[in-house]
């Protein structure tokens, strides 16, 4: 991968983290009206905590070692993990849902039965690429400590 194609990565996953940001701010404001507000406040934390994250990634991102496959798949999986983490917390609180997966944050709320595999599926694919991104991250750290 040229080292410009890396940098227009870096660039939209900073420009993505911005977006997911502001999208976790704006759920700030729906906390109130929300089926489950300690959700929703979990849904504002989550997106203003993951577009944080989204642009560190791309601050790093130049820096990675890594082949051009896995380097695409992290960042599929970098936008997938942290935009689901996000909107599955928000779901959940429009739904009062989430209760299995999420006991603190749903208290005694349950949604329906689809409702609860849609969350379920959100929480457990999220976790999955958030754990592979931050693998591939620190293996394309690796390298010699003085390259840029």
């Amino acid at each position: 991968m040229s080292k410009n194609h890396k940098l227009q990565l870096s660039r939209k996953l900073i420009r993505y983290g911005l977006l997911l940001f502001l999208l976790g701010l704006l759920t700030g404001f729906l906390i109130p009206v929300l089926q489950n507000p300690r959700m929703g406040l979990s849904s504002h934390l989550e997106g203003t905590l993951n577009g944080m994250l989204l642009i560190l990634f791309g601050l790093i991102w130049p820096k990675l070692n890594l082949p051009d496959r896995l380097l695409k798949w992290g960042y599929g999986l970098a936008l997938y993990g942290t935009f689901i983490n996000w909107f599955t917390t928000l779901l959940a609180a429009i739904w009062g849902a989430g209760s299995e997966m999420m006991p603190i944050s749903g208290g005694e709320l349950q949604g329906s039965s689809i409702q609860e595999i849609i969350i379920k599926f959100g929480l457990i694919s999220l976790s999955i690429a958030i754990v592979t991104v931050s693998v591939l991250l620190l293996w394309g750290m690796r390298g010699n400590e003085t390259e840029k």
